[in-house]
């Protein structure tokens, strides 16, 4: 697709951007002393729409999704390419994929299904995924996601094993996702993708170093269509984490392990290698700010507002649960 249609959806998007909640307002909902004070703040926002909405100060979180939800029905109306806005939203559809089987399994166990797990802000509805799961009949589902679910019930019948499951979502997630942005035939959201995926490796593999994994075990959970081989990713674990910046120095999101915290404790560390990673794939679209024709300008927009929908979930947990602003400060996403 011609890039040089993407000026007036540029344009749209810039005005847009004067409704995200800015740096100054998020430090005014971080200070309120409590979750009424934050909702309070967030109310001279483009959220006011919704929290009036509200039956209770805990559905701060379907707040934030019909913000989301809104800002989606709203690029969809006028991005020339759908499949921009398809690379942000298909994580939720795989979220309701795992959600819809486990209270598959569940039931079966005699236990309640969870459907208030379910969120509306993927591509397939909700009660079309339910329908197609539980009938087995996969016909109208897209990424051709039929003999995935077939192997993932299979799976369950065999085994239970929930893990393996959950592995076969995530690596069909991101074949998928790679896939959608090879098929766009822009150059920028191919490479933003690839750095996605390596994002996704990197917090995949410390997870796994916490659990102990070895290499061999490790490679299953590992994505290809990133810049970095499977090869080079399996060596990082048998290296201390301090000294993976240095081996990838050659890759962009070498940028992200510059920033992860230095401490013996990987719990600390996977939280502020996740943040570093979430900041780094926004600076990499940063590039592209000033070029009025760049359809990358529609991943920076929608990934800043997933960011800002983050940032507003960790304080609203924070200030629930009475934890220090420092410590929440220190979680949060640079998405200015």
């Amino acid at each position: 697709m011609d890039s040089t249609l993407y000026g007036y959806t540029n344009s749209r998007i810039k005005a847009l951007e004067n409704t995200a909640v800015d740096a100054a307002v998020l430090q005014r909902v971080l200070e309120t002393e409590n979750l009424s004070g934050a909702l309070k703040v967030l109310g001279e926002t483009s959220y006011a729409s919704w929290i009036g909405d509200m039956e209770k100060e805990s559905d701060f979180d379907k707040v934030i999704d019909r913000e989301l939800q809104g800002v989606y029905d709203t690029l969809s109306a006028f991005v020339p390419d759908r499949r921009l806005i398809t690379l942000l939203r298909l994580p939720y559809d795989f979220h309701n994929i795992k959600v819809a089987l486990k209270s598959m399994f569940l039931q079966k166990k005699g236990k309640p299904r969870r459907w208030d797990l379910l969120t509306s802000l993927g591509t397939v509805a909700g009660d079309d995924l339910i329908t197609a799961i539980e009938s087995e009949d996969y016909r109208m589902l897209p990424y051709d996601l039929g003999p995935v679910l077939a192997q993932c019930l299979a799976l369950w019948e065999q085994e239970e094993n929930l893990l393996e499951i959950e592995r076969l979502l995530d690596e069909h997630q991101f074949a998928t996702m790679y896939k959608i942005a090879a098929s766009t035939g822009f150059p920028g959201v191919l490479e933003w993708c690839r750095n996605r995926i390596d994002a996704e490796n990197l917090r995949n593999l410390l997870r796994l170093r916490r659990l102990n994994y070895d290499a061999a075990a490790c490679t299953p959970f590992l994505h290809k269509g990133g810049t970095v081989s499977l090869e080079k990713l399996q060596g990082l674990l048998s290296e201390p984490p301090d000294s993976w910046e240095r081996i990838l120095s050659y890759a962009d999101a070498s940028k992200a392990l510059r920033e992860m915290e230095e401490t013996t404790d990987l719990n600390a560390m996977l939280l502020s290698l996740e943040t570093a990673l979430d900041n780094y794939l926004f600076s990499f679209l940063g590039r592209y700010a000033y070029d009025s024709f760049a359809p990358e300008n529609v991943l920076r927009f929608l990934w800043r507002k997933e960011m800002e929908a983050k940032n507003l979930r960790i304080i609203f947990v924070a200030k629930a649960n009475g934890m220090a602003v420092g410590k929440t400060k220190g979680m949060l996403r640079h998405v200015a």
